[in-house]
């Protein structure tokens, strides 16, 4: 089978940065080729055009045009003009595009085009409670209605967008993947009281609720550290100001001592990271189905995080991690404490987490998963 993803993002030192999106696809590609399929991925948004390969997969970089009031339409004819040669000379036969700001909305090409549902604009404005931009969502809802196919990271992310959208389609739910193979946890004892977060500075992550907890932390466990790790990002909501400025003066003076912020970590430092902690937190209020969560997991770390929508899709709360909202500031803090003081529970959650990302999101069996699905279009 010969697939391309038409994405916004990949990580690849040659197309810029690249968040959740990027690297599940990345893991996605990685388990198609070891079941023999050939892979392609294009690029929109890019500093240039270019085409190499890297890996076994070729990539294709589409530098958008820029003409004022058609940019947008003129780049997706651009892409469509490079998709449907590259079906004309067989190289790709099944497109799987995201849904963010719906960028197949006004591209037709001579293949199915499969749309997985990462979490469009709308979905995010709706869990942040904001406005969405209209073009946005309408860009958004045509790309759905027109796409041969629908997948969704999550049950949740599925369901809500149908709502949001008001779609008759059905969506097939196949999460994000991992590379449980890049994510080895390292035998060595931990006597640490790290606590860490690692993913986007920003509010929808949970970032204005996070300090409020570790100051409730840090009032019972004096000993224990918090470690920030990932892109400062600007804040929609105070005028674009940079979220790590705005949230500093919530952590009382004595806590934030035990506070540090690495900023943004190239990704193949994440999992040194993430050895260096005894407890993860994720305390988020928007996600479609986190990879960083999988990742920590993977290296038998045990979580607390948010309880919203999702994450039970992920954890089972008190078998492999602990699940609480993140306003409940004490409760979440208590969860994180019970896991400081534990060692035991530390090693449990692990083991289970472990177990849980090797039988459901490992590369192996989401690239099957996913291969099954195409084929039903072909």
């Amino acid at each position: 089978m010969k697939i391309c993803f038409l994405t916004i993002e990949f990580p690849h030192s040659k197309t810029g940065s690249s968040g959740g999106i990027g690297t599940s696809i990345l893991n996605l590609t990685k388990g198609l080729i070891q079941l023999g399929h050939e892979v392609s991925i294009v690029i929109y948004a890019q500093d240039k055009d270019e085409v190499f390969i890297n890996n076994g997969i070729t990539f294709y970089k589409i530098k958008n045009i820029k003409f004022k009031g058609l940019s947008l339409f003129l780049s997706q004819k651009k892409v469509e003009k490079l998709l449907n040669k590259l079906v004309q000379e067989n190289k790709i036969e099944i497109i799987e595009a995201i849904d963010w700001t719906g960028f197949t909305s006004f591209i037709k090409v001579n293949c199915p085009i499969i749309i997985k549902l990462h979490g469009s604009d709308t979905y995010f404005c709706h869990l942040d409670k904001r406005p969405v931009k209209w073009i946005n969502k309408f860009l958004e809802k045509r790309a759905l209605k027109n796409c041969d196919g629908i997948l969704s990271v999550s049950k949740y992310t599925g369901t809500l967008t149908k709502q949001l959208f008001n779609l008759k389609s059905e969506f097939t739910v196949i999460p994000n993947a991992i590379d449980t193979t890049q994510f080895e946890s390292l035998k060595s004892e931990n006597n640490t009281q790290n606590i860490i977060y690692f993913g986007t500075i920003i509010r929808k992550k949970g970032m204005f609720e996070l300090p409020l907890i570790f100051n409730e932390v840090f009032k019972e466990n004096l000993n224990a550290k918090l470690t920030l790790i990932g892109t400062n990002a600007l804040d929609i909501t105070n005028g674009w100001k940079p979220t790590w400025e705005l949230i500093q003066p919530l952590f009382k003076k004595d806590a934030f001592q035990n506070v540090t912020y690495l900023g943004s970590v190239p990704y193949s430092e994440i999992k040194t990271k993430i050895q260096e902690a005894t407890v993860c937190v994720f305390p988020t209020f928007a996600e479609a189905l986190p990879v960083s969560w999988l990742e920590a997991m993977a290296m038998k770390k045990p979580i607390v995080a948010s309880n919203i929508g999702w994450a039970k899709e992920i954890i089972d709360d008190g078998i492999d991690g602990f699940l609480e909202h993140p306003k409940n500031h004490i409760q979440f803090a208590n969860k994180i404490i019970e896991l400081l003081n534990d060692k035991e529970l530390q090693f449990k959650f692990g083991v289970e987490a472990r177990k849980k990302v090797d039988s459901e999101f490992s590369i192996e069996i989401i690239a099957k998963k996913s291969e099954e699905f195409y084929k039903k279009f072909l």
